[in-house]
């Protein structure tokens, strides 16, 4: 089924969107550690591979220090997520929205993704439930033809985004595991985010490094991505706390419009707090994955 829909919708869908396309038919179709552990990235003066760094990391230092901040992540173990994704093409600005828990052992989340409206304005989207899970995208509430109790299922690996955007939402983990390609960093300094003291690190990550230094769950759909995209040189910003702990992550990806033959720039923000929280995920067994066609909207 996964390849059925990945060649139906694919990325050469069309819609109201001033041909915007993007997440594989989402919005082109409507639907669509504790500090100290060994390895992390944590901060204030504690080991990053081994290496001691201050609490203002810069250089080499705060390159190594990004490329565990994933590590971090999966020792802390769960959290609340907002994610935003952001586009623009032929005059037209989308903004998808979502929000949820993820738990960074087990790699799996669960957002609610609420997608834009029309450019009329008169249209509301249902909003689609989304779980994520190492190589897999699962959509309730997807679109047309589809029923209300089933899920669509992708493969991450057989898109051509890896599910960096297809979902309308980067994968939380995923998110930080692009930073283990971090070939450059610079320390911007300190500020906020929603309350919190963090450091703001700047730079750009390779995709095909991050790949390559990823865990099994994220590697297959990075390595997709790297070739998949126009660049495999990510921009980003990042926000880590005092624990080391990424609270905001903003990276901007860029991809050929398949109808426009034209570079499109998505900038996808990801938003984490909350630490701790409950992140029970489910997912669905297979009698409750739809295994038919998805009809065009």
């Amino acid at each position: 089924m996964a390849e059925r829909w990945h060649r139906r919708r694919g990325w050469s869908g069309c819609c109201g969107w001033s041909g915007v396309v993007v997440a594989a038919g989402l919005v082109a179709g409507g639907c669509v550690g504790a500090v100290g552990c060994s390895g992390a990235g944590a901060v204030g003066g504690v080991a990053v591979d081994g290496v001691a760094v201050d609490g203002d990391a810069r250089g080499g230092d705060a390159v190594r220090l990004l490329h565990g901040a994933a590590d971090v992540l999966r020792e802390t173990g769960s959290s609340k997520a907002r994610t935003s994704m952001e586009m623009a093409t032929g005059g037209t600005r989308v903004t998808i929205r979502g929000e949820g828990v993820y738990d960074y052992r087990t790699q799996q989340g669960r957002l609610k993704v609420m997608l834009p409206q029309d450019p009329a304005g008169t249209s509301e989207h249902r909003p689609i439930t989304e779980l994520l899970a190492p190589g897999a995208l699962f959509m309730k509430h997807r679109g047309a033809g589809v029923p209300d109790d089933k899920w669509v299922r992708v493969e991450t690996a057989t898109l051509s985004d890896g599910n960096l955007v297809t979902g309308g939402a980067t994968d939380p983990y995923a998110a930080a595991e692009v930073l283990r390609g971090a070939r450059t960093a610079t320390y911007v300094g300190r500020t906020e985010v929603a309350g919190t003291a963090v450091r703001h690190y700047r730079g750009t990550a390779d995709l095909v490094v991050a790949a390559e230094g990823a865990s099994a769950g994220s590697r297959g759909a990075l390595a997709a991505a790297a070739k998949g995209f126009a660049t495999a040189r990510v921009p980003f910003d990042v926000y880590l706390d005092d624990a080391g702990r990424i609270r905001k992550v903003r990276h901007r990806f860029s991809f050929v419009n398949g109808l426009q033959k034209e570079a499109v720039a998505v900038a996808s923000t990801t938003l984490l707090y909350d630490f701790g929280a409950p992140a029970d995920v489910r997912l669905p067994a297979d009698r409750d994955i739809y295994a038919g066609r998805i009809a065009e909207d």
